[in-house]
């Protein structure tokens, strides 16, 4: 009994992930464009003192700048948004799968196979280099030497 409603839980977990509520305030939780794509009007028209424009061509910009920005982005993400949603989906699935299945198991595999190598290479070292820089260690163990300033 405990397993199955553990099991039934699990598979409400797995559901839960697919099915999940998306938050319709905020739309960038994890605030990926937080500076990339935040652009006002402030940000690509000014007009330095001296050099002003009449005040209803000022209003006007600024509604015509905010109003098109909204409304051409809005525009582009009805008409484009479900068919990029669709091949990022595909290409980040594609991305998953090549990892999961061939980057992974090839890293994996070549841990092993140089773990072999690594043992004799070691093994390589430790007999031959070793006594080597052992015996060239103790010839240059009484090498002094002195530095003295002759006036």
């Amino acid at each position: 009994m405990a397993e199955e409603h553990s099991e039934l839980e699990e598979r409400i977990i797995i559901k839960d992930q697919h099915t999940k509520e998306i938050d319709l305030v905020n739309r960038d939780p994890k605030h990926i464009n937080e500076d990339v794509v935040k652009v006002d009007f402030e940000d690509v028209i000014a007009e330095p003192v001296g050099t002003y424009s009449f005040d209803g061509v000022w209003k006007t910009s600024y509604t015509t700048f905010t109003v098109s920005k909204y409304w051409c982005y809005r525009l582009l993400s009805a008409v484009l948004g479900i068919p990029l949603a669709v091949v990022w989906g595909f290409l980040f699935a594609l991305i998953s799968f090549c990892h999961i299945w061939a980057v992974v198991p090839c890293i994996k595999s070549y841990l092993i196979e140089i773990q072999c190598v690594s043992r004799i290479y070691s093994l390589c070292i430790h007999t031959f280099c070793d006594p080597l820089f052992e015996a060239l260690s103790k010839i240059c163990s009484n090498i002094r030497v002195a530095i003295r300033k002759e006036i």
